[in-house]
């Protein structure tokens, strides 16, 4: 089921039904970095204003609202993020001077994130459902993934590259495709059947300040555990606002 460039199918093929519906929200503008001051708060949509030093007022659970550096809201949206999808269970095939990346997902609010992700990256992607009842993300075959796939394929060998690091857009990605709440852990479910390749994913997760334990077994597979309710905070800040097609026990939250 094709995707048009802005992540809609066609009227005849919707997106699967997803609880809750995808709500529509209006989009916001993010301050960016100017000079060496850091861009750590939030800006009102409408705020136009230059940078303010100022405290910022606490949101509903009366704590402040801060960027992190390196989360998902302190940069734009690039290609290389779909690196996440490939510390899960994703997958990068080449053929020819093109390049897909391909994840299978449990359930359909997934999808509906994972389409809305790679629109905004400017990647055209398609779904369809599985024989055991989940769904197949894929992207287009493109040049703009070549990068990617010569950075993590060993011959037919998947592997995270040199010094490979997780940021919160990529965990953001990681999470919409394989993230279950298990609380008060999530559990960031791997792909393939190589140890190596699970332990590079672990480094970067440690690096990331979310030190994980591998579980090896259970449902949906090897998984990384994020125990505990300070590094569930700590995945919340980095992979940034739960998406309106999210359950909201599907997603991480700050408090």
């Amino acid at each position: 089921m094709p995707v048009s460039g802005p992540g809609e199918t066609p009227a005849a093929q919707p997106l699967p039904v997803s609880f809750p519906p995808p709500a529509e929200t209006p989009p916001t503008r993010r301050r960016r970095p100017t000079g060496r001051r850091p861009a750590l708060v939030d800006a009102p949509a409408d705020d136009d204003s230059p940078y303010d030093p100022s405290p910022v007022p606490a949101d509903a659970t009366g704590r402040d609202r801060q960027l992190v550096f390196f989360g998902a809201e302190t940069g734009e949206p690039a290609v290389a993020d779909l690196a996440g999808l490939l510390a899960g269970p994703g997958e990068v095939h080449r053929m020819g001077g093109t390049a897909r990346l391909s994840v299978v997902v449990a359930a359909a609010w997934r999808v509906h994130v994972l389409v809305a992700e790679l629109a905004q990256r400017g990647v055209r992607s398609s779904w369809a459902p599985t024989e055991d009842q989940r769904y197949a993300v894929r992207t287009a075959y493109t040049r703009t993934i070549v990068p990617l796939a010569a950075a993590w394929l060993r011959g037919p060998t998947q592997h995270p590259p040199p010094g490979f690091q997780l940021d919160g857009r990529r965990l953001r990605l990681w999470l919409a495709a394989a993230g279950v709440a298990d609380p008060p852990d999530f559990l960031l479910h791997l792909g393939g059947d190589d140890p190596a390749r699970w332990a590079a994913v672990g480094a970067a997760l440690a690096t990331a300040g979310l030190a994980g334990e591998l579980v090896a077994t259970g449902p949906g597979g090897p998984a990384y555990r994020i125990a505990g309710r300070h590094r569930t905070r700590r995945l919340a800040e980095l992979v940034g606002e739960r998406p309106p097609a999210s359950p909201p026990t599907a997603w991480p939250s700050r408090v």
